[in-house]
């Protein structure tokens, strides 16, 4: 499984916009819904600093894109060649913001022992227990021969869902060994991995999840 990152035209898109890119993909690739190893990553901006504040959603300010911004989408290796035909000059409407994808580089899985995600769906009552998350977590990953030694949770958000507003947290898994980041990035965590849901990236350390929080 690799990171396909695709060039793309576009000026602006809504904040919380991983519902409307993954139904404007799945248009051009019915797959990214039925195969949980097929992920979209939300098209992501730095945060509020150097006294930029981030859009905010309920005012209906936008993210405006700079021209190297990109659209990455996880893939296994046997689909790069059906992913790449389906979407290389695709046209896009983003909740009525125009987005054409261009050419796509392939980007291998970081081996770093620190991970992060911006989003992992909480089942109910997570939202204010903070700890029946983590435990879920850990318990989880173990069953998959991953051990977490180190985890850090940030705050809730809700993302715009197929069915009503979606609960979710971030998380950062730390300590982890080259073999057991990659696997976790390889098989996310969750539903929902065509909204970015459970999608892990590498990150430097422990602010990761402070540092998302302030970016929402």
């Amino acid at each position: 499984i690799v990171d396909l990152v695709f060039d793309i035209q576009c000026r602006e898109l809504p904040v919380d916009h991983a519902h409307d890119l993954a139904d404007a993909i799945k248009a051009h690739l019915p797959a990214i819904e039925d195969d949980d190893r097929l992920g979209v990553h939300s098209i992501h901006l730095a945060g509020s600093q150097n006294g930029w504040e981030r859009p905010d959603p309920k005012l209906g300010q936008k993210l405006i894109l700079s021209r190297r911004t990109k659209l990455t989408l996880r893939v296994p290796q046997e689909r790069i060649g059906d992913v790449e035909e389906a979407l290389i000059g695709a046209q896009l409407d983003i909740a009525g913001c125009p987005l054409t994808i261009g050419r796509a580089k392939q980007k291998k899985l970081s081996s770093q022992g620190t991970i992060f995600s911006r989003h992992v769906v909480l089942e109910p009552g997570e939202d204010v227990d903070e700890n029946a998350f983590m435990q879920r977590i850990v318990a989880h990953l173990a069953k998959r021969g991953i051990r977490v030694k180190k985890a850090l949770c940030g705050k809730t958000a809700e993302l715009a869902g197929p069915d009503g507003p979606v609960q979710t947290r971030s998380i950062m898994i730390a300590g982890l060994d080259a073999d057991q980041s990659v696997l976790l990035q390889q098989q996310g965590l969750g539903p929902l991995r065509h909204m970015g849901c459970g999608l892990f990236i590498p990150h430097k350390g422990i602010d990761a999840v402070k540092k998302a929080d302030d970016d929402r």
